[in-house]
């Protein structure tokens, strides 16, 4: 069956369907990586998009269930060279085209995805729409041109209430903005009794949860579209250490009083170079994000910057310098290849328990008594 993807420029590429029937429109970005599409598809992070994979083979390793990043895709279309229609691979439960189907995600293959990578490279990313039926082009461009871009990603991809995976060490509050299994599984690894909370999850609410420390999550869309996270995050800077990944690093730049902007077309791919200024160290990255930390706006923030981009220099991380906080760019939960960026959870875990130390709490039983006395003189009264 034929497929035709329609750019908001008027370009139309015209190709063969695999995946889901019907139409799909969202913003057509593209990911570098050469191994990684069942993570990608996976990825909360890319919900409202369309994405173009520049490597030319895709499906040929099959879809296994132990390698999602999420319950389930949120990509609006998946765009390749080559669909490989049946996997070889012993790890392979099911295909690509299965999963595609099971989720009405329409695909495109047998495009100049070369072609089309370049355009999103010169021109910036834009609106696509991903089509299996007949409709005349004038259709689609009208249809295309009333398309609005989807706003509420991270109300889409995040949880609904909270849940807890538990552990005997340290208790980590995950604010889900659209968070990746693989973020979850770093911090259970080391023994962390996690509580993941919804996005809009307040500051007094994450109190009451009584944590050694604030994960922020990864997620999808521009992190202005996000303001109540801001707020909560102001409101516990400082009172816990936090640590901010993707997403979470540009909601803890703006609670600092940084600000975003976004990126012509994005950094998605698991090659990307990142200089730790400390060390000098250069770090192989997986990144997923369209926006970033604008550097002139950190001057003038107690906020300093911690690493950066070999490419384009700019900001992947980023250090309170008063509170027990930073935050990073890229996924240190993800491995393409390297296992070598997993330390910044380990640094977190370090930084939980130097704050603990140096602001001892009261055993709980005085705690306890020093309330029910505060209850009782309210009582008298």
């Amino acid at each position: 069956m034929q497929a035709r993807l329609l750019l908001e420029d008027g370009t139309l590429f015209t190709g063969l369907s695999f995946g889901a029937e019907g139409q799909s429109a969202g913003e057509v970005v593209f990911n570098t990586g050469i191994t990684g599409y069942q993570e990608v598809l996976s990825d909360p992070s890319y919900c409202g998009q369309i994405v173009t994979m520049t490597y030319p083979l895709i499906g040929n390793y099959g879809i296994t269930r132990d390698d999602f990043e999420a319950v389930r895709p949120y990509i609006h279309g998946f765009v390749v060279r080559r669909h490989e229609p049946v996997p070889s691979n012993w790890r392979a439960e099911y295909t690509l085209d299965r999963l595609l189907k099971e989720y009405g995600i329409p695909g495109i293959s047998d495009i100049d995805t070369r072609m089309l990578t370049r355009k999103l490279r010169h021109y910036g990313t834009m609106k696509g729409l991903l089509t299996t039926g007949n409709e005349r082009i004038e259709e689609l461009q009208e249809r295309l041109l009333g398309t609005t871009l989807m706003r509420d990603q991270v109300a889409r991809t995040s949880t609904n209430s909270i849940f807890s995976s538990p552990g005997d060490r340290e208790r980590i509050v995950l604010v889900d903005f659209g968070a990746k299994s693989g973020i979850l599984r770093e911090l259970t690894k080391r023994g962390c009794d996690v509580v993941v909370v919804p996005h809009d999850t307040t500051a007094d609410q994450i109190r009451r949860l009584k944590p050694d420390g604030i994960q922020l999550s990864n997620g999808p869309g521009d992190p202005k579209d996000v303001p109540q996270a801001v707020t909560m995050i102001q409101e516990l800077l400082g009172e816990y250490p936090i640590f901010g990944i993707c997403l979470g690093h540009q909601l803890f730049a703006l609670a600092c009083g940084a600000d975003t902007a976004k990126l012509k077309f994005g950094h998605r791919g698991g090659n990307h170079p990142v200089k730790e200024l400390a060390t000098n160290r250069c770090y192989i990255t997986s990144q997923n994000h369209g926006y970033t930390v604008l550097d002139d706006t950190v001057a003038g923030t107690k906020l300093e910057v911690t690493h950066i981009n070999n490419n384009d220099r700019t900001i992947e991380g980023l250090k309170h310098t008063e509170f027990p906080a930073f935050s990073v760019q890229y996924h240190p939960e993800a491995a393409p290849g390297p296992f070598d960026s997993s330390y910044l959870f380990d640094e977190f875990l370090d930084m939980i328990r130097a704050h603990k130390k140096n602001n001892p709490q009261k055993p709980r039983q005085a705690q306890l008594a020093e309330a029910l006395r505060g209850e009782l003189q309210y009582a008298q009264k």
